[in-house]
């Protein structure tokens, strides 16, 4: 089954932040396990800041994209951010391209 996965925050669900953090890191961490992977993760808002090099989450990531997933970052959001300089899992991409993966995607998971 083919599926995009949506993230827009560096922590999953309502309530604490670092509970969330935490969530997110163990959800990314045991994606990458799996063999059924996303064919695509579109990233937005602070969510790309958990592709930063050297964050408790880039492994996941890069290993996720290792196997062929493809991670797109919003470059909007990256220069919002001021993440332009760092070295960063996936590519820089725009919002058309990742409306495009969204709207076309059989099935979206949002984070």
């Amino acid at each position: 089954m083919s599926y995009t996965l949506q993230i827009n925050s560096t922590s999953m669900g309502a309530g604490s932040q670092e509970l969330g953090e935490m969530l997110l890191r163990s959800f990314l961490n045991n994606l990458s396990t799996l063999e059924e992977l996303p064919t695509s993760i579109v990233v937005y808002n602070a969510g790309v800041g958990l592709a930063q090099v050297g964050s408790d989450t880039a492994g996941a990531l890069q290993k996720m994209a290792d196997k062929g997933a493809e991670i797109l970052l919003c470059g909007t959001c990256i220069d919002y951010y001021g993440l332009r300089d760092k070295a960063l899992v996936g590519q820089i991409s725009n919002m058309a391209t990742i409306t495009d993966r969204l709207l076309k995607a059989p099935k979206v998971v949002s984070l």
